[in-house]
Parts: structure tokens; C-alpha cells; sequence
């Protein structure tokens, strides 16, 4: 007798692997989508810790994204979006009780601003890295953004071009998660 039930539908997971000797670089793909991507300026970490310019490797969810209104339009994506602010922050202080989570300017602890000029935050997806729980000092701030030019490594995260990030944004749906590959 046949069972009636759900099939078990894992959404598809976004895979970043090492593509550079110096670790510094990777390839990361989502079904037929990808991507040249740069890693953390010490490659990636098992162990994360604050300020260790590494990309944790684990495996997150995608929790939201945001876009900087005055230089890109409203990208499509299923993960929930918003506009930056120019007040905008997020706390980097592991001592401080807002650690890794979003805070306003000014602030009186230690807060990277997510409105900058490089446009690096022009678009950012947020990455479920140390957040339930967080523990202080295993790192903060660990985001999916718009690369520098030439993939020069970044300070934990991982960065694509902008347009492969909009192509991202719009292919990947709310249960998407991302697994950084030791």
C-alpha cells in the first residue's frame, strides 16, 4: 500500500569552494549559476574568531539582504529586503550587547557602517554566521557583498562582481543556505 505524503524538497545550496593557492579566492555556485568569488584575506577558518580576516566555513542561512537605494535599484529577490540607511550599523564590539547585530549611528561601541562609498554594501545579503546563538568573539559582520575590483580578498566575507550578486539575488529563494567548504 502506497503512503501519502510530501516529497522532501531541499531547496538547492549555494557552494563556495577554495579556488586560489593563496586561498584568498573560489568559485561559488548555485544550480547552473557560477561564480569567481573572493574569500577572507586568511582564506577560510573552521574556527572563526573577530578580526582573523577569515570566511568561516560552515554551513548558514541567508537571513536578508539589503541595497543602497541611490546607486542600484530594488534587486529581486525572494529573502527579505531593505534599503540601507545612512545611519546605519553593525556591531563589531564583542564585549557590547548588540554584538553581530544590525545598530544605528552613532553608536558607542565599535559599529561598521553598512553606507559606504567603496559601494562594496551597495548590495548585501546577510549571512546567518554566529547569530543563534551568538557567541562572543567568534566573529561578526560576515556578509555576501559586492567585491572590489580585480577579487581582492576581503576581511571575512565573501564578494562577487555586482552583477553576479544580482543574478544571485534573484535566482535564490527563502530557505536557500549557503556552505562554505573547508
Amino acid at each position: 500500500m502506497k503512503t501519502l505524503g510530501r516529497k522532501s524538497r531541499r531547496a538547492p545550496k549555494i557552494v563556495v569552494k577554495t579556488l586560489s593557492a593563496q586561498k584568498t579566492r573560489g568559485i561559488l555556485t548555485y544550480g547552473n549559476l557560477r561564480f569567481p568569488c573572493a574569500l577572507g584575506k586568511t582564506g577560510k577558518r573552521v574556527g572563526k574568531r573577530e578580526g582573523d580576516n577569515a570566511s568561516p566555513v560552515g554551513d548558514f542561512p541567508l537571513r536578508s539582504a539589503f541595497y543602497r537605494p541611490d546607486r542600484v535599484m530594488r534587486p529581486r529577490t525572494c529573502l527579505p529586503l531593505s534599503p540601507v540607511r545612512r545611519d546605519d550599523g553593525w556591531c563589531d564590539a564583542p564585549a557590547d550587547r548588540n554584538y553581530n547585530r544590525p545598530v544605528r549611528h552613532p553608536y558607542p561601541a565599535s559599529a561598521e557602517r553598512m553606507w559606504r562609498n567603496d559601494g562594496q554594501y551597495d548590495l548585501v545579503v546577510i549571512l546567518g554566521h554566529n547569530d543563534r546563538p551568538r557567541i562572543r568573539g567568534r566573529g561578526s559582520a560576515v556578509f555576501l557583498h559586492v567585491a572590489r575590483p580585480g577579487l581582492t580578498p576581503t576581511e571575512g566575507c565573501i564578494a562577487l562582481e555586482r552583477p553576479h550578486l544580482q543574478r544571485l539575488l534573484a535566482a535564490v529563494g527563502r530557505r536557500t543556505r549557503i556552505r562554505i567548504a573547508p
